[in-house]
This record gives C-alpha cells, sequence and structure tokens, in this order.
C-alpha cells in the first residue's frame, strides 16, 4: 500500500502527464487554426501549358477537396490560384507571399521545372508543402531535394527510360533526337540516349532546335537522312505540337520511321489531331479512359472543364491534393514536413493512379505506361487518342532512389 504522501505524489504525477496530454492535443489541434487548410494552385493560365495544367489543374483540385470533404467534415479547405507566367521570380514570390501573408498550407501543380526548383526553395525553409504535377525535372527528388515536397506524376527519367526501353525491347536500336536546346530538353535526350546504349542500340544523330520554333523542316530532313528507326522528340508542349504536325507532312512516319515524343499530354494530341499524331509513341503515368474508375472522373472533370477530359498533370493535382488533405487529417497538423513524413509513412492509394508510395525522397511511385496514338478510325470518339502498349511497374518506372543523391537519402539505399 502506499503511504499518503506518495499517494499524493502518484495522483499529482498522473494529473501533471493527463494535463500534459491534454496540452499538446490542444497544441496539436491549433496547429489547424479553424480548422481550416489553405491550398494554392499555382499553374500557368495563360500560356502554352495552359491547355495540360492550368484551369484543368483548378477543377482537379477542387474535386480532390470535394471528395475529401465528403470523409472530413471536420476540417474546412480553402482554395486559391494563381497564374506564375512561366517565370521563376513570379512564381517565387507569390509562393512567398502565399507563405508569408496569406497562410497557405501547400502548394500544388507547378508546371515549368525552372518555377517548380525556384518555389521548391522557398518551400523548403517554410511550414508549407510543396505537391508538385507539373514539372518534369527529376532534380526535385535528386541533389535538390526536399523534406516539404512530394513529386506526383513523372519526371524526365520516367519519360526517358519508358519509352527508350519499351521500345528497344521490340528491336528498334537506332534513335535519332530532335531536341529542344535547354536544360529541360537537354535532361530529356540524355537519360533516353543513356538508355539506348546501355541496351545495345545507337543513337545515329541529332539536332537541337530553339524554343517555340515555327519551322522544323531542316530538323525533320536530317532526322530521315539519319535512317534511324526512332525518331524522338526531346521538346515539350507547343515544340511538340509543331513538331509532330510538320512530321506528318514530311510523312515520317510513312517513311517506316517510328516517331515517339518524350514529354506529351493527351492535351497536346487534342491540339494536333489523330490524323497526324497516329502511330505516335509516348510514355505517361494515367490516362482517363483506362478504367471505370478513371472514366468516372473523366466525367465530372468534364462537367468543370466544358467537356475536356483530364491530363495525366491533371490528373496528378487531383491525387497529390488528395493525398496532402488525408496526411493533414491524419498528422492534424499542417506543417508542411510533418505531413510530408506523414505521406511518406503509408501506402497511396486513389482512384486515378491506384496504390503507391512516397519514397524517402518525395518521389511518388506508380505504374507508367507505354502508349501509342490511335489512327481515327480507331477511336470511338472525342477524347479517346491512345491504346495501350506496355504496362511499366511502379518498380522500374522511376529511378532508383540510390541513385538520386538526395542528401535525405542514407548511403546504400535501394528502391
Amino acid at each position: 500500500m502506499p503511504t499518503p504522501i506518495r499517494a499524493a505524489l502518484l495522483a499529482g504525477a498522473a494529473l501533471f502527464v493527463s494535463g500534459a496530454a491534454f496540452l499538446a492535443s490542444g497544441a496539436a489541434r491549433a496547429e489547424i487554426p479553424n480548422r481550416t487548410v489553405k491550398i494554392g494552385v499555382l499553374t500557368d493560365l495563360s500560356g502554352f501549358a495552359s491547355d495540360s495544367s492550368g484551369e484543368g489543374s483548378v477543377a482537379a483540385a477542387k474535386l480532390a477537396i470535394e471528395d475529401f470533404a465528403k470523409q472530413n467534415p471536420g476540417l474546412k479547405v480553402e482554395l486559391v490560384q494563381s497564374d506564375h507566367q512561366n517565370k521563376p521570380d513570379i512564381g517565387s514570390a507569390t509562393a512567398r507571399r502565399w507563405i508569408t501573408q496569406e497562410r497557405v498550407d501547400a502548394i500544388v501543380d507547378v508546371p515549368f521545372s525552372s518555377v517548380a526548383l525556384a518555389v521548391q526553395e522557398v518551400v523548403r525553409d517554410s511550414k508549407a508543402a510543396f505537391i508538385a504535377s507539373g514539372p518534369g525535372t527529376s532534380e526535385l527528388t535528386g541533389a535538390k531535394c526536399s523534406p516539404n515536397t512530394v513529386h506526383w506524376t513523372y519526371d524526365t527519367w520516367a519519360l526517358a527510360h519508358g519509352t527508350a526501353l519499351a521500345l528497344l525491347r521490340t528491336g528498334k536500336t537506332k534513335w535519332f533526337f530532335l531536341t529542344a536546346d535547354y536544360a529541360f530538353g537537354h535532361a530529356l535526350e540524355s537519360d533516353a540516349a543513356a538508355v539506348v546504349k546501355a541496351e545495345g542500340g545507337t543513337v545515329v544523330g541529332n539536332v537541337r532546335h530553339p524554343t517555340a520554333a515555327a519551322d522544323f523542316s531542316s530538323f525533320l530532313i536530317q532526322a530521315q537522312g539519319s535512317r534511324a528507326q526512332v525518331v524522338a522528340l526531346a521538346n515539350a508542349v507547343g515544340d511538340t505540337v509543331n513538331s509532330v504536325k510538320q512530321a506528318a507532312e514530311f510523312g515520317i512516319r510513312a517513311g517506316g520511321q517510328d516517331l515517339a515524343a518524350l514529354l506529351m499530354q493527351l492535351s497536346d494530341v487534342h491540339a494536333i489531331g489523330l490524323r497526324d499524331a497516329q502511330g505516335l509513341y509516348l510514355t505517361e503515368g494515367f490516362y482517363w479512359d483506362a478504367n471505370p474508375e478513371t472514366r468516372a472522373f473523366g466525367e465530372r472533370f468534364g462537367a468543370l472543364t466544358r467537356g475536356r477530359r483530364p491530363t495525366a498533370i491533371q490528373a496528378g493535382v487531383y491525387a497529390g491534393t488528395l493525398d496532402y488533405l488525408r496526411a493533414v487529417a491524419e498528422a492534424d497538423t499542417t506543417d508542411g514536413k510533418a505531413v510530408v513524413a506523414r505521406m511518406k509513412a503509408r501506402p497511396t492509394k486513389d482512384p486515378l493512379f491506384g496504390e503507391g508510395q512516397v519514397r524517402a525522397d518525395g518521389r511518388h511511385i506508380h505504374p507508367m505506361y507505354l502508349f501509342q496514338v490511335k489512327e481515327p478510325a480507331q477511336s470511338k470518339g472525342a477524347w479517346d487518342y491512345y491504346r495501350t502498349v506496355q504496362t511499366i511497374p511502379a518498380a522500374e518506372a522511376f529511378r532508383p532512389l540510390a541513385d538520386g543523391r538526395c542528401p535525405m537519402v542514407q548511403a546504400g539505399a535501394t528502391r
């Protein structure tokens, strides 16, 4: 039996522990002021990536908030949006204002690698999170990785390796690269060329073009003269659209060469049209017409976007936003590092990307797919553009964890 004094001490200790626990739980709840989470969609609302991200990314975030609210009525989610105009200084200034003055808890989307890298540096030392879907640079989860960042949809490594490896395994070993002359294009070409060479293939030539090029004729003549089996386009958006259209005029595919776009979105195919885009190979992480769940999302998305269907980037905004909000609810905090840590601590699952995982470097892992654009006669209707050639398992789809040089990853780590 304890003495009266000891009993009093034990009771006091119990009261202290109970009080501390109460204060701690109250502090945790206080980390979500007014039980409100604020998300900012920072995207391209007016430039040449506005079709693949833009207002569609805003619509995707709204749908994620709607689905989250059904299961979590006790948390309110507010949404703001802004156009970074494809300029790193505007993107970083907007991110800083949102975080310091407007209490934005998470920034999502951010197409264009240069803008995304600038935004990541602003977010890194803050209490916010960055859920990237739009940018392609694998540096976000490589040497410049951040504990506040999750990179959801794709990156240059996944696109280049997915397309190159799949086509090489079908015996297409001679490659020619038509590359945009800036860092993103160089990275795409470099990653794909490395796979070609590693698999015993040959890069028979390459040519670099300026951004926003209007005339690709001289570049395409060089591609034809190379006698490559695959003409790979290491460019993006408007440059990809123009080069594909002109490749059709030059009869690249009719002459027996395959055309592969190392970065292409559904919106790009829509802009080109099936007549000129037919037969084109590309790698993506999502297609709206893949299964009943993606089709149902496509219908909901179309109701907000005048009948359009979501691109992979827009699908990534939905899935990344939804998983972020779930992690906020689970962790009972909006502290960016804590929420991202929670996202990494358990598997992810959503109706668009299925089961996945956020790795230690912030890279979201899911299957990727090699698609071929359908011929006009094969399409059953509007936005029915892809046929699946190959599924790339999640374990093979992205750069091995140990190869990224992310400082957060311990030496010797594997996938």
